[in-house]
């Protein structure tokens, strides 16, 4: 035995490899009755579901899984069941292997289970349709009444996959069981093969009704895109004709669209990029069917090319149109606020030009009032002079005190003002340094 190198694996390689082969293919024989539904859960509901899972175990008296796998599958005697958990829902197929004389879906592959376990099931069921599988026949494949008898008359679609190894015929719609209904006849593939087939035909079923999920939601959203596109196309032409408007209602309006845009965002974002996940999903599938036409009928391609692609189409010009939408609302709104800044910046622009009259107006009052302040402080100085001459007269020194303040008034008004003058052109150099 070959020793294995020491080398530093991904925790992860293991489950890596194994996710390649997580869901292997059915082998089934040329005679069965199978039913798959698919099943919208909560994580909460998914883990009771598990528990149910189990419960169906000990009710037909077989051991139970401990433990929750991404595909699991068992054989009951002649009923298989099989569980599949994808990101948005998990899938079940009952499968009945029993011998049987009855007519096709008079039995399915819900009949081996036992009564009442599948209406406890929880979740919310999207997809959920017949399958009956029998070798061919010279009636089934002459006599297109005999196949569309139980199909309770609808409108067939159908065709002959792998070159004419098989046929296929279904409706795409629901009977009267509230279930939908698929034949596939064998002409020559072995079990291997048409387990493949059966299984892309329950993958492009089941990814097509989830694919159809944001539908409702398009159709849903788009009146209210109709009625915002509107309003923003009358207040972009107002922009453009410079209309006088309410700048704060107009922002007010755009704000409001914006979030709702942000909420239809939110609500839907996540649905329509599964959609298109979805399609490519049953596009693959479609090509790997590898079709030809039955004379009389439209091929499963041409009837979902028809159908359904017009429908994801729908979905994929509404996500469009919320991103178109959203840009031009946040394009309009920069409008506004700029239309807005500059209304503030002529109203900053008056209000500087009107505090720089006021500025000049303030300027030349303060010369007037200089010059009255040299005359009163001129006085005050006068008055001090004569005081201190009143002193000095008292004291015995000989003076001329009417003379002397005659002489005096003009120096103190000469240097009153010059000093005024100095002190003002000071604070000029300050401001102007600043």
């Amino acid at each position: 035995m070959t020793k294995p190198l020491a080398l530093a694996f991904h925790p992860q390689r293991t489950d890596l490899y194994q996710e390649l082969h997580s869901r292997p293919f059915q082998v089934l024989p040329a005679r069965a009755r199978v039913t798959h539904i698919a099943v919208m859960t909560t994580p909460e509901q998914r883990e009771r579901q598990f528990k149910h899972l189990q419960a169906l175990h000990r009710m037909l008296g077989e051991p139970w899984p401990e433990q929750e796998v991404t595909c699991y599958e068992q054989n009951f005697d002649q009923l298989r069941v099989r569980r599949e958990v994808h990101m948005e829902f998990t899938a079940y197929t009952f499968t009945n292997l029993a011998p049987s004389e009855a007519e096709p879906f008079d039995e399915t592959g819900l009949s081996a289970l036992p009564k009442g376990w599948l209406e406890r099931l929880e979740g919310t069921v999207v997809a959920a349709f017949h399958i009956e599988v029998s070798p061919s026949s010279e009636n089934a494949r002459n006599e297109p009444a005999f196949m569309r008898k139980h199909f309770e008359g609808m409108r067939l679609v159908g065709s002959s996959p792998q070159e004419g190894a098989a046929r296929v015929l279904g409706t795409f719609q629901l009977h009267s069981d509230n279930f939908g209904r698929f034949m596939v006849l064998n002409y020559s593939m072995s079990d291997s093969q048409l387990g493949r087939l059966v299984q892309r035909l329950m993958e492009i079923e089941t990814y097509r009704l989830m694919s159809l999920l944001a539908l409702p939601v398009a159709r849903e959203i788009t009146p209210a895109l109709n009625e915002m596109d509107q309003q923003l196309a009358t207040i972009t032409q107002a922009l453009a004709d410079n209309e006088t408007l309410d700048e704060q209602t107009i922002l007010a309006k755009l704000t409001n669209m914006a979030a709702r845009i942000e909420a239809f965002r939110a609500h839907s974002t996540f649905r329509f990029s599964a959609t298109q996940a979805y399609h490519r999903l049953v596009l693959t599938r479609l090509e790997e069917l590898r079709e030809d036409e039955v004379s009389g009928h439209l091929t499963i391609t041409e009837f979902m090319t028809r159908r359904l692609t017009p429908a994801v189409k729908t979905c994929e010009a509404v996500s469009v149109r919320l991103e178109d939408l959203s840009r031009r609302i946040d394009r309009a709104s920069d409008m506004m606020r700029t239309r807005v800044e500059l209304a503030i910046q002529s109203q900053n622009q008056e209000l500087l030009s009107s505090m720089d009259r006021r500025s000049r107006i303030q300027l030349m009052m303060q010369h007037t009032v200089e010059g009255f302040s040299v005359v009163a402080i001129s006085y005050y100085l006068i008055g001090l002079l004569s005081l201190g001459l009143n002193a000095l007269a008292e004291s015995g020194i000989p003076l001329n005190k009417p003379v002397l303040l005659g002489i005096a008034i003009p120096g103190v008004l000469v240097l009153v003002f010059v000093a005024i003058r100095l002190i003002h052109h000071r604070f000029i150099r300050l401001a102007n340094r600043q």
